[in-house]
């Protein structure tokens, strides 16, 4: 259950492309978590520090290098989760008809961005879809995302950078690319606000989605009957 909507829509500015005020609402998000999330804060710190001393050029560089060229993972949620699978299509589908009820205009990102995820959660009449949504999408998302900034995926991704592009990789990437920290940050909110949902609907012990899930209206088709996180 959120607890406060706001913390949300706050630390999904972090996953936007950077603008002018985007360190001004790094720091809100921080003070946010610092009053309401102590330990998701200190996990956010070391992001928020690094982000709010470079200058817009760096901020844009990191974030393009992160999500954009060879990026480390993708901040759309249903390629995260079903890749190349026919399931991402219905799911993108299933995501757009929900930002459409909320009448929330998600372009130029795609409705299963993080971002617009993010804020659909914070809007949604339908508690119980929040808590699946959360539980079944999200939280395995953002792990899976976490996942991509492991060392080694690191120093492949880096070796590919230079094949393809002779280019100089940014200093983020050879010392940890601080955007982890925003990611376990939110994992962490989750976890504290969405503690019951997460331990009814574990993707670990039935399927990631459910039929009730996709087909509150009727209006798609069974999907993902076999699918389970690693």
């Amino acid at each position: 259950m959120i607890k406060n909507p706001n913390i949300y829509t706050a630390i999904a500015e972090l996953f936007r492309y950077p603008s002018a005020d985007s360190p001004v609402k790094a720091l809100a998000c921080q003070e946010l978590l610092d009053q309401e999330y102590p330990e998701a804060a200190t996990l956010l710190l070391p992001f928020t520090k690094h982000f709010i001393s470079l200058n817009d050029d760096g901020r844009e560089e990191l974030f393009t290098k992160t999500f954009d060229v060879q990026p480390i993972c993708y901040l759309d949620l249903g390629y995260v989760i079903f890749g190349e699978d026919y399931k991402r299509g219905s799911f993108l589908l299933h995501m757009q008809q929900e930002q459409s009820s909320i009448n929330h205009d998600c372009s130029p990102e795609l409705p299963d961005h993080l971002s617009h995820v993010l804020y659909l959660i914070t809007v949604h009449s339908d508690k119980e879809f929040v808590n699946e949504l959360v539980a079944k999408i999200l939280v395995p998302g953002v792990k899976k995302m976490i996942q991509e900034f492991d060392t080694a995926k690191i120093e492949l991704k880096m070796k590919v950078i230079k094949k393809l592009h002779n280019a100089l990789i940014a200093e983020e990437l050879n010392n940890g690319n601080l955007y982890h920290n925003a990611f376990s940050a939110l994992l962490k909110i989750f976890e504290a606000d969405f503690s019951d949902a997460i331990s009814k609907y574990n993707p670990k012990e039935e399927n990631l989605v459910s039929d009730s899930f996709f087909n509150k209206n009727n209006s798609v088709n069974q999907l993902v009957n076999n699918y389970k996180i690693d």
